[in-house]
């Protein structure tokens, strides 16, 4: 007699599904977090406030540790200060979260369901540590250059925002309303001035401030050789509007940069508006650092400032290809396009109508833009004349390239051809001398561009 078939058993609600192996980095995660354990505390200096496995491996690098560092289970923690560690973070999140998740059944066991998080205090992994007093420039050191070449205009008045909008490449920092009690806020901007023609007449950085929830004004910063031109600029479009435009002597323009430039855009500082100083990050880029406009002397309002050489503030901002004042962008010669004002967040495309809109729109909306302004080296000495402004840059055969900008020292700007910059290339010196030159993209423009 045929036995009958057995039916398999239906599986029990406790029986735990096959685990498919895990990717070495991720069990190598997985096995550092249970060597730690649920409750101990992490021994790195970057990662004492935190007391659980998972942000205790956020903190850890799975590769051999270089000099400097040191050895905690499988992994190692860097030295102090981190400036790779922030753009690690989010890839290391996922795979310390991926690591956990895939090991815990739904609804119970597995150390993502008995670990929990717990609250820890914000730290920044770009600095050192999170400071006691919740400081987080606590032991940074800043380098404050006055720049007496820069100066301010104000611009206030009913009419004073619609007055700018039609002139300025840009939309106005216009602060958010501030809170009952807060101290007034404020945003600060970057734009140019444009002729009919199109072309760059002035390059500003407007600051916005706010008072009893109204705009009290602007303020525009400017190259100081051009302060009266700029000002017959603004009279010449004012016709009756109630707007009033005169010079403020009584604050001075100071710039603000970490002493090691790997830091910039990762180290920050405490924004601070009032009407004996602003403190507020450089509208340009990240690796411009902070702006500060106070009546005192600039390393005093700063925690850990010093007072820095104005020579190395224009050698790091030719190193970045940041332009800045008429020698830079020649009035009625530079085309903001390629004068990088887009890289700069200095142009807005759907504002309304300013003088010179045309060309920019049209250029823009075309896509096409052959020629920029990059950061220049020299390679060979000087001679002691020094470089001409609008000397050609020409290639090994003798082609034209473009023309040099400005500069200072062995560095500068120059306006060449994008296509053509990776070759030698080279300046025909007043002496009949040859200087060559390199050109280099910066690290901070959109991909897209390089």
């Amino acid at each position: 007699m045929q036995r009958p078939t057995r039916m398999p058993h239906p599986p029990s609600r406790h029986a735990r599904p096959a685990r498919r192996p895990l990717p070495a980095r991720e069990a190598l995660l997985l096995t550092h977090a249970l060597s730690v354990g649920p409750n101990r505390r992490c021994s790195a200096p970057q990662a004492r406030t935190f007391r659980s496995p998972l942000t205790h491996a956020l903190c850890a690098r799975p590769f051999p540790p270089p000099s400097g560092g040191h050895r905690q289970g499988p992994l190692w923690h860097p030295p102090l200060p981190l400036p790779w560690a922030l753009p690690a973070a989010p890839l290391l999140s996922k795979m310390a979260t991926a690591a956990l998740l895939r090991g815990a059944t739904p609804g119970r066991g597995g150390p993502a369901w008995r670990w929990r998080l717990r609250a820890a205090p914000r730290c920044r992994l770009a600095h050192s540590s999170c400071s006691p007093g919740g400081d987080p420039t606590a032991g940074a050191a800043w380098a404050c250059f006055r720049l007496d070449g820069r100066t301010l205009l104000r611009v206030r008045g009913p009419d004073a925002a619609p007055f700018l909008l039609g002139l300025l490449t840009n939309e106005l920092p216009l602060p958010s309303p501030a809170a009952a009690g807060a101290p007034p806020a404020a945003r600060a901007g970057y734009a140019h001035f444009l002729n009919v023609q199109g072309r760059t007449l002035y390059d500003v950085i407007l600051y916005g401030l706010q008072e009893h929830s109204e705009v009290s004004g602007f303020l525009l910063e400017c190259d100081s050789s051009v302060q009266g031109a700029l000002q017959k600029h603004l009279a010449l479009y004012r016709i009756r509007r109630k707007v009033t435009v005169e010079p403020h002597p009584e604050l001075r323009v100071w710039a603000v940069l970490p002493s090691s430039p790997e830091a910039c855009g990762a180290a920050s500082l405490q924004e601070r508006a009032g009407a004996a100083a602003i403190l507020i990050r450089d509208p340009r880029t990240a690796r411009m650092g902070w702006r500060l406009l106070t009546q005192d002397e600039g390393p005093a309002l700063v925690p850990g400032g010093r007072l820095g050489d104005l020579w190395d503030y224009h050698q790091h901002r030719y190193l970045q290809g940041v332009p800045e004042g008429v020698r830079d962008l020649p009035p009625g010669v530079a085309l903001p396009l390629e004068s990088n004002l887009a890289f700069m967040n200095g142009v807005s495309f759907t504002k309304g109508c300013y003088i010179g809109q045309e060309l920019t729109a049209r250029t823009h909306h075309m896509g096409v833009i052959r020629k920029r302004l990059f950061p220049v080296r020299f390679l060979d000495p000087l001679p002691t004349s020094g470089i001409t402004p609008g000397a050609t840059v020409l290639t090994a055969s003798g082609q034209t390239v473009g023309k040099f900008r400005a500069g200072q020292g062995n560095v500068g700007l120059a306006l060449l051809w994008s296509e053509k910059i990776k070759g030698p290339l080279h300046i025909r010196a007043s002496e009949g001398a040859q200087v060559a030159l390199a050109a280099s993209v910066p690290d901070w423009w959109p991909m897209v561009s390089k």
